[in-house]
Formats: C-alpha cells, sequence, structure tokens
C-alpha cells in the first residue's frame, strides 16, 4: 500500500476593491496583525498589494478619487 498525500494551494490572497489612491493596511487581525503601512495605488496598474500579508487593494476608477 503506498501513501499518499494530498497538498492544497495556500488561499489566495484577500482583494479590496477602494476608492482611495492611498490605503493603509494593518493586517486586520488586531493584535495578530503587522504593522500598519501606507501604500499608494500607481496609476498605470490599478492594484497594489501589502508588503506583509499580501492583500491585494484594487482601485474602482469609476468612483476613485485623489487624497487631499
Amino acid at each position: 500500500m503506498t501513501a499518499t498525500s494530498s497538498t492544497q494551494a495556500p488561499d489566495a490572497p484577500e482583494t479590496e476593491i477602494v476608492t482611495h489612491w492611498k490605503v493603509a493596511c494593518d493586517g486586520g487581525e488586531g493584535a495578530l496583525g503587522h504593522p500598519r503601512v501606507w501604500l499608494s495605488i500607481p496609476r498605470d496598474t490599478g492594484f497594489v498589494e501589502c508588503p506583509y500579508c499580501d492583500k491585494k487593494y484594487v482601485i474602482d476608477r469609476d468612483h476613485a478619487h485623489d487624497d487631499h
């Protein structure tokens, strides 16, 4: 009898649609999260990923506004 193991791909990172070109990410887990970082969404790509938790922020170009 041979042993088989199943490997699962990791869950896809969370994606959030936003209306601001600058977003803050803290991991969303309270004390279990990560330090808050501010991320700027490049206008050419329309998204940015958090370097800590890989959460993806995608701009809603139809409702986006500058952060002033």
